[in-house]
């Protein structure tokens, strides 16, 4: 059993030492809010203005800055699609593309027009949630003094919410559906033009340029199958169907290849870095905080 006065004469000693240790704990977070924020804040605008750079587009008059990549898509497990596809920022310039068509010996040769470019969307509002990620960054300069830990946590969450929608565009691309993919704009980019049986897709995944080619039958009025009209997807199988003009088609052979863009896999590294640099953050604000909120004197 404790002895009561034993514990009442101790008291003082207990609180002083508290004391101590709260003007301690005082002096380190205001050392963290003065000094340790604003470093990071510098650490995070450095990666990000990396980041940015990959996506840079290029000024009037200056296109030749942003240079040009080519991408040769292929697989090793088929060769019923080969291309060249070239990239410059944000933008296919040119595609170049043959296909094997199925049951045939047939082969098909696309291109873009040349007075036709294609936006991929991906890259486009990836880099415009950078450039709001350090527009963020950049309301805090040197000079800022922040007054409370949470003050720092709504910056960062913002930061953070701008990055992860980033990094999501990158990794998970839109969903269409064939009708939708049939007529869009990307159907009318090619010389000769694209043939009414095949479709084609363009889109990111991660670090890599994806094209998807799918060749299509018609689905004759009397048939007996099914109809059952395929919903949104990245990528649709042999066998998936939609109508288009009075006409339904049905997805007869599916070939996607890749190939991996170096610049937008380092982009990805850039958003790893800066949300884990981030959440370091957030954790240490934390650890004081809970030590405000727990007070045993």
């Amino acid at each position: 059993m404790l002895n009561p006065q034993r514990s009442l004469s101790e008291l003082p000693k207990m609180s002083a030492a508290s004391q101590v240790e709260r003007a301690v704990l005082e002096e380190e977070f205001n050392w963290l809010l003065k000094e340790e924020v604003h470093a990071v804040l510098k650490q995070l605008q450095d990666i990000l203005k990396e980041a940015s750079r990959r996506f840079s587009m290029p000024t009037p008059g200056m296109e030749s800055q942003l240079k040009q990549e080519n991408f040769i898509l292929g697989s090793s497990t088929m060769d019923q699609v080969k291309g060249v596809l070239t990239l410059q920022g944000e933008a296919l310039t040119q595609a170049d593309i043959n296909l094997k068509v199925a049951k045939s010996s047939q082969v098909l040769h696309f291109q873009f027009r040349d007075d036709k470019q294609w936006k991929l969307q991906q890259i486009q509002d990836a880099r415009n949630h950078v450039n709001q990620a350090l527009q963020l960054l950049s309301s805090r300069d040197e000079s800022y003094h922040f007054k409370t830990g949470a003050e720092v946590n709504k910056l960062m969450d913002a930061v953070m919410l701008q990055l992860t929608r980033a990094r999501n565009r990158l990794t998970t691309p839109a969903t269409m559906t064939l009708s939708e993919l049939a007529t869009s704009g990307l159907m009318k980019m090619f010389t000769p033009p694209m043939p009414g049986d095949v479709m084609v897709n363009f889109y990111i995944n991660l670090s890599k340029l994806c094209l998807t080619v799918y060749q299509l039958h018609v689905l004759q009025p009397n048939t007996t199958k099914n109809f059952k009209p395929a919903g949104s997807s990245v990528l649709h199988n042999p066998g998936a169907m939609f109508e288009l003009n009075n006409n339904r088609f049905e997805v007869s052979h599916v070939h996607k290849v890749e190939c991996v863009v170096p610049w937008l896999n380092d982009t990805l590294v850039f958003f790893t870095i800066s949300l884990q640099l981030c959440q370091q953050l957030k954790d240490k604000i934390s650890v004081f905080s809970s030590f405000w909120n727990y007070r045993p004197f």
